[in-house]
């Protein structure tokens, strides 16, 4: 499984079907998962994942916000890339272009990355997801 380095819809990210090669690139402890990437919601529930009935709405309105349910962190992105490398695959696992608690360097990322998309704006770093956890009963930000 290739890594990606590409502009998401939040910031630069690193993309893999592989979170082995992710943690690996990122010097990260491998009992912290990554955020699970979807492409649409019908890919989200093939997998067998569920949302809280009342959380629904919340989840599907939501744009640049990664959820976390029952200890999984997912985000659902509806926009379309440009590449069609992206647009094949129905989830990916997603983390920040840059080593642990660092800034993005894209002098690292193009040396760890298998595959770059760069559109006509590039690379650019900009905030994070919104992160919040959500059950039955309440919700919580965290990020």
């Amino acid at each position: 499984m290739p890594v990606i380095l590409a502009q998401t819809d939040t910031t630069v990210g690193f993309l893999s079907q592989s979170s082995d090669k992710l943690y690996r690139i990122k010097s990260r402890s491998n009992t912290k998962p990554f955020i699970k990437v979807y492409k649409d919601f019908k890919s989200f529930s093939v997998e067998g994942n569920r949302v809280p009935k009342l959380r629904r709405n919340l989840v599907r309105r939501s744009k640049k916000t990664t959820f976390i349910v029952k200890n999984r962190a997912f985000r659902v992105v509806s926009h379309s890339s440009n590449s069609q490398i992206i647009r094949d695959a129905s989830w990916y696992y997603s983390t920040s272009a840059n080593k642990s608690q660092e800034t993005f360097n894209r002098g690292f990322c193009e040396t760890k990355a298998d595959i770059i998309v760069e559109d006509i704006n590039g690379l650019v770093e900009k905030s994070s997801s919104a992160l919040i956890k959500i059950n039955t009963i309440k919700r919580r930000k965290i990020r």
